[in-house]
This record gives structure tokens, C-alpha cells and sequence, in this order.
């Protein structure tokens, strides 16, 4: 009797303590992951940012280019591409918890999804084949506004904190769009200058129909940047936009208030394919694929280092390869970079400039994300 209870007891604090670790582990984030696109293996690779381990891959559909993570860490958006012949219409979706691929989000006549953007708990997608931007809610499962830059390959996208400005590159029109949501006061259609009009029409600005208060339009200005503008990103501070020009061997700086060029600089780096700043907005990184077709060799200079406010080089790092996706951690502490042609990531301390690990990951690797778990 007495072994039945103390057994009893003991299947009791068990299920107690195992209670007690699923409440604790249920309100505790999952660790960070880094989430790389193989894109000739047509998968998505979850990697473990301190073991620098792949722990999982996933399916990521035809073509994958880009990655991001929603908000709460828990879904990735990949694009899928297709190349020029903008075959593809779709962005396949993973779920990162139970690490499967879910159905895909069908863009019916939008195709050649590239860059992405999750902001506002909405993900928002460039469609090169259309020359348009697009916004997808995943609440109600259907894309819900889209709007043409007019411009040849859209390709990356920025989305503001505040949801008010976006910011695409093109990269055969080799320009930046700048695309500012302003409030515009609704004119009407009122009779013309000193007369009253026929009957039955509202005042000039006055309400009714089309000559209401006013509303919300987005305007969209292009910037004329470089050849082969596309990897490119907004300074912490939001005041300047940095641009690569894959053609031309330089970087592109726009003022945003007045949207125009600032200054254009060399860059050490061939077929400059990613920018981004670190999160202080000190340095600037960008990547490089190298001569046509990505063909970098392991002497060439891969990624380049700039001080933001000198705009002068201080690092030139060979990392065995062309190079492409770039993803800078939170904390700043380290980028992560895709040499695409080697099959690897590249782990660098922002500290010392220097290579302090590798990811063996599959082949072609190059979209990278950051997806927290909240």
C-alpha cells in the first residue's frame, strides 16, 4: 500500500512539474533563427544562429528568391520568381513551428513575385512582370491594393514603420521609386471659374459624390539612380537612401527630403548586388556576385565595408565567392551573408570586420531572414 501511494505521489509531481515546464516554455520566445533560401535546391534552410547548424529544411516552391518572417515569428513568405518569362504567379508560405510548407498564396495575374516586406501585420510584394507593388492580408487571405511604379524590374522593397512610405528599386530602369501616402483635397467636378454650372450639381468643393472632403493617394516619385540598381536600403534615420549599381561599380546616396542624388561613389565590389546598413547606421554593407553570371572567384573582393558618414570604404573582405543576400542581426553584433557561389554563409563580426564562421548550407544560397518566435 505504501509503494501504491508513494507511486501515486510521484505520478503526481511529475505531472505537476511537466505542467509547470509547458506553462514556463510556452511564455519563454523560442530562440532567433536564420532562415536561408536554397534557391537552386528550390528549399528553405532553418539555421541555428549560435550552433551555425542547419536543423531543418522545408520545401519553398519553384524558383524561391526571397524570404521574410511574419511579425510573430511563427510563418515565412517566400517569393517565387520564375525569371523573366514571369511564369510563376506565387508566394509559398512555411510554417515554422511545425516546419512544413503550407498551401501557396495564388497572385492570379501578378507574376514574377520578388522582394517582400512584412509590415503592420500585412506582407507586401513586388510583381516585376507587372511593374507593380502589391500588399497580401493574411486575415483574409486575399491581396487587398496594388500600385504600378511604371518602372522595368521592380525588384526590393522597404516599407516605413509607420506604413506611409515604400521605397522599390528597378533594376532595368536603373531608378529608385520613393512612394509617399499624402492626404489631397477632393476638387470635384464643379462648374468651371465664375459660373454656377447646369443643375443638380454639388458646389465646387462641396460634398457629394466625387467632390468630397479629402483623401488619402499615394504619390510616387522616381529617382534616377544607377545601371543595374537593386540591392538597396533606408538608413536607420530614414534620411538617406543607399543604392547599389550592379553596372556601374558605384553606390547611389539619395536625400529623401528632396529626392534627389546626393552623392555617387565607387565601390570595390563587381556585380554589387545587396546593401544594408547595420542598425546604428554607421556602416553600410555590400555584397557582390562579381563579373557576369555571378562567375566571382575566391581572390576577388566579395563584400565591402563603408563608414556611412565618410562614405569611404574601411573593409574589403574576399568571402571564397560571389556573393548576394546579406541580414544584418538585431543587436548588430553580426551580418550574415550568402556566397551564393560556394554553398555557404559567411559569419561576420561587425566588431572586427572579420570572418568568424561558416554556414555549409545547399546550393545557390541567397534570400536570408531573421524569424523570432513570439
Amino acid at each position: 500500500m505504501k509503494w501504491i501511494r508513494s507511486s501515486r505521489l510521484l505520478t503526481g509531481c511529475l505531472g505537476m512539474m511537466l505542467l509547470v515546464a509547458m506553462r514556463v516554455s510556452a511564455q519563454i520566445p523560442s530562440p532567433p533563427a536564420l532562415l536561408v533560401l536554397e534557391k537552386s535546391d528550390d528549399t528553405l534552410a532553418i539555421v541555428d544562429p549560435e550552433s551555425l547548424q542547419v536543423v531543418a529544411r522545408v520545401p519553398a516552391g519553384q524558383d524561391p528568391h526571397e524570404v521574410i518572417a511574419s511579425d510573430d515569428g511563427k510563418l515565412a513568405y517566400i517569393s517565387n520568381y520564375g525569371g523573366e518569362g514571369g511564369t510563376l504567379n506565387t508566394i509559398s508560405v512555411v510554417d515554422l513551428v511545425a516546419r512544413k510548407a503550407l498551401p501557396p498564396i495564388d497572385l492570379g495575374a501578378l507574376h514574377s513575385a520578388h522582394g517582400l516586406a512584412f509590415a503592420g501585420g500585412k506582407l507586401y510584394f513586388t510583381a516585376e512582370t507587372n511593374k507593380v507593388i502589391g500588399r497580401y492580408d493574411p486575415a483574409t487571405q486575399r491581396v487587398d491594393w496594388v500600385l504600378g511604379t511604371g518602372q522595368d524590374r521592380t525588384h526590393m522593397i522597404v516599407v516605413s514603420k509607420n506604413l506611409d512610405q515604400i521605397v522599390t528599386s528597378n533594376v532595368s530602369s536603373g531608378t529608385i521609386s520613393i512612394i509617399e501616402q499624402i492626404t489631397q483635397q477632393n476638387r470635384g467636378f464643379g462648374p468651371p471659374p465664375g459660373g454656377n454650372g447646369p443643375p443638380g450639381l454639388p458646389p465646387p468643393g462641396g460634398r457629394g459624390g466625387p467632390g468630397g472632403g479629402p483623401r488619402k493617394t499615394w504619390v510616387v516619385t522616381n529617382v534616377r539612380a544607377g545601371n543595374g540598381a537593386e540591392g538597396f536600403d533606408v538608413s536607420p534615420d530614414g534620411k538617406e537612401i543607399w543604392v547599389a549599381n550592379a553596372q556601374d561599380g558605384t553606390a547611389t546616396i539619395i536625400d529623401v527630403t528632396s529626392k534627389k542624388v546626393s552623392q555617387t561613389v565607387p565601390i570595390s565590389v563587381k556585380g554589387a548586388n545587396r546593401l544594408k546598413f547595420t542598425p546604428d547606421g554607421k556602416q553600410v554593407l555590400i555584397s557582390g556576385l562579381g563579373g557576369r553570371g555571378g562567375s566571382s572567384t575566391s581572390s576577388g573582393v566579395n563584400l565591402a565595408v563603408l563608414d556611412a558618414a565618410t562614405r569611404k570604404e574601411v573593409k574589403l573582405l574576399s568571402l571564397g565567392g560571389g556573393s548576394a543576400g546579406i541580414l544584418v542581426a538585431p543587436d548588430g553584433g553580426r551580418a550574415y551573408v550568402a556566397v551564393s557561389t560556394n554553398g555557404n554563409i559567411a559569419v561576420v563580426d561587425l566588431k572586427t570586420l572579420e570572418v568568424i564562421g561558416r554556414v555549409s548550407v545547399g546550393n545557390q544560397p541567397d534570400g536570408l531572414a531573421w524569424a523570432v518566435r513570439k
